[in-house]
Formats: structure tokens, sequence, C-alpha cells
């Protein structure tokens, strides 16, 4: 899969076991190959080009990541042990109330290039059901990441899942990576390592309280966000701003651990439970340390322990999940819910193609 801060591709040889419902994994391999400059354009651009030219883009990009698995089976010396692809691709366009959703890297091309069975476009049965169509790694939260009451990805989009008495369910908070790594870009790092420009800024207040104010953070669950909330909407008000680059980074940073922290307290519904909740956090912005410092804080009035789990998890739990959800699909058993996405109903998402 392909994450909104355009970092690279992530890949992960997954080999999953079940036995009598319960669900065990082992990473075999995995790996982020970092994007060459001009696919972090082309994909930036996809939202902007003429219809022709992204179907271009969509099937060239397909061709790209097949071309990329090959290398990747072939410097882990994986022949003949993948028994099918499953591509989460690349996000571009993300609309839920019109029904539909759109990422980059046709399915057919990437089986023609690998000879492999390839299951892609997870998301859009859902999103065509009515729902959200995210985020979808709640069922491999549930499945294979057990003994945690709220799991955080802090990817290009920081996203929550919660097990609650009424069931699971999960939502966008905020833009997150995406918006910190662009700023940190603008001081000539691809980002801000382990969080050490943002904790050397001032927050500023008045920044601080418009992020704060945007009227997606009043909207009720099942909710989602696409990667142009980030760059369109967040990171030209953070630029208004006359801050520094640290003193916007460090703003963004207290921005993201304020709403994980009004995220938390929404699910709980203004009642703190008596004993420790525990937050399992993943992706990038789990390397930011002045970030994970601010969340526990932020956390602490409502009894969650911040936990940090070995760096493949961090890095790779998307690419396991998406490993997983292909595995469901090929079993033909429910792979997204619609407790987390608002859906008709639970579904099982996928398109299979077979060169």
């Amino acid at each position: 899969m392909s994450g909104s801060s355009l970092d690279g591709l992530d890949i992960a040889m997954t080999e999953l076991t079940e036995v009598r419902g319960k669900w065990e994994y082992v990473i075999k391999a995995a790996e982020c190959l970092p994007y060459e400059p001009e696919w972090v354009e082309r994909l930036a651009g996809a939202t902007a080009l003429p219809a022709g030219e992204y179907l271009l883009l969509h099937s060239r990009y397909g061709h790209y990541i097949g071309q990329k698995v090959l290398q990747f089976i072939a410097q882990h010396q994986l022949e003949h042990q993948v028994h099918f692809i499953a591509s989460h691709g690349h996000t571009t366009f993300h609309m839920p109330a019109e029904k539909m959703t759109a990422q980059l890297g046709e399915g057919a091309a990437i089986a023609a290039v690998t000879g492999l069975p390839v299951i892609s476009d997870l998301r859009a049965i859902d999103v065509a059901l009515g729902g959200q169509g995210a985020p979808i790694v709640p069922v491999g939260e549930q499945l294979l990441l057990s003994g945690y009451q709220y799991w955080l990805n802090l990817g290009g989009i920081a996203n929550i899942s919660a097990s609650l008495p009424g069931g699971f369910t999960a939502f966008d908070i905020c833009a997150c990576n995406r918006v910190l790594n662009a700023l940190a870009r603008e001081l000539g790092r691809e980002y801000d390592e382990n969080g050490t420009l943002a904790a050397g800024g001032i927050t500023d207040k008045p920044l601080l309280e418009a992020l704060n104010a945007l009227p997606y953070y009043e909207e009720k669950w099942p909710k989602s966000l696409a990667n142009e909330f980030g760059t369109g909407t967040v990171l030209p008000l953070v630029q208004r701003s006359r801050l520094s680059i640290q003193g916007k980074l460090n703003t963004y940073t207290h921005h993201i651990a304020i709403q994980v922290a009004r995220a938390v307290a929404m699910l709980q519904q203004g009642q703190v439970p008596a004993e420790e909740q525990q937050m399992l956090i993943t992706g990038g912005g789990a390397f930011n340390g002045y970030l994970v410092q601010q969340l526990r804080e932020q956390l602490q009035p409502y009894n969650v322990k911040v936990v940090i789990p070995d760096e493949q998890t961090i890095q790779f739990k998307e690419a396991l999940i998406m490993a997983l959800i292909g595995a469901l699909r090929w079993r033909q058993e429910r792979n997204v819910l619609s407790s987390v996405t608002g859906a008709q109903h639970d579904s099982v998402g996928g398109a299979l193609w077979q060169s």
C-alpha cells in the first residue's frame, strides 16, 4: 500500500494462519520502497489531471507496483511462496457522500506484470453501500492485534479504532504526517525526525484555536477524511500564520494531540474508566518522540496509557492488515465492518484479478 504521506510503497510478505476463528501472523519480510521524485510528483498531482491522463496514471502505477513486487520477491527469495497480492493502492479521490472512492494502481496491471492473483479496490463496495470506506483496518485490529481498547494510526491522516461495549468503531481524526512532513520540507528535511524541530518551536494560541475550530471535528462518527483535507484546508490555514516553521510544527503537533484526546473523550461519552485503558500507536508518527510525549500528556485525564510496539509493527501494521483483508476476501468472508463505516451492512470488499 501507499500512504497519503507519500514516503514510499509499503510491501509486507505475511503468513497468516487461522485455527477455530483465532488468527496469527508472521511477517516474513517487509520493506518501504521510497518513491523516486517523479513518482511523488505524479501521485501528488493525480487529482488535478484530466480524465484520460488520470486513467493512464492508474494503469502505469499498477505496472510500477507489479514491478516493485517482483523486485521485492526476488530480493527476499520468496519465489513460489506468494499465494496472492492484496493491493490497497494510493488513495486519490475519496467522496463517500457521493458514494465514490478511488485508489490508483490498477489491479489488472499488477496481475499482468506479476502473474499472480491480485485483490484490489478494497474500499469500493463499502462506499457503494453508503459507508465511509474508512477506516478499513479495524477488522485486522480485531483479529490480529487484540488486547487493547484503542488503536491509533499516525500516518498521513491520524485515525482511531475503539473497542466499545456496544461494538467496534473507528474514524479519521485529523491530518497528521501529511501536514508535518510538508512543513519539514520547507526546512529541507523529509520529515521532522523525533519531533526535534517541533520541540524547539513555540505554540501559537490563535493558530491552535483556529485549527481546533475546524467544523470536521464536531461531526459525529462514522466519518472519514480525504487527503485534500490536509493539503487543501489545514496547510493553507497554517501557512497564513507568520510563525517560524518550527512554531508551526510545534503548534500543529499540539493540535494533533488535542484532537486525539477529544476523539477519546467523544468515545468515552463522559465516562472516564476507573481501570487504565491501553492505546496501541502505529504509523510513522509513533517515531515522533515529541508528538508521543504530547499524546501521553493529553490522554492522562482519560486514563489512557500509550503503548508503542516493535518497529516492524509500527511501520507495517497497515500492510499486514491489507494482507488479512485480502485473505478474508479470498475466503469470501466479511472484511469491512459497517459498525465502523456506517454502510448498510458488513461487506466482502475487493476485486479479484487473475492473469
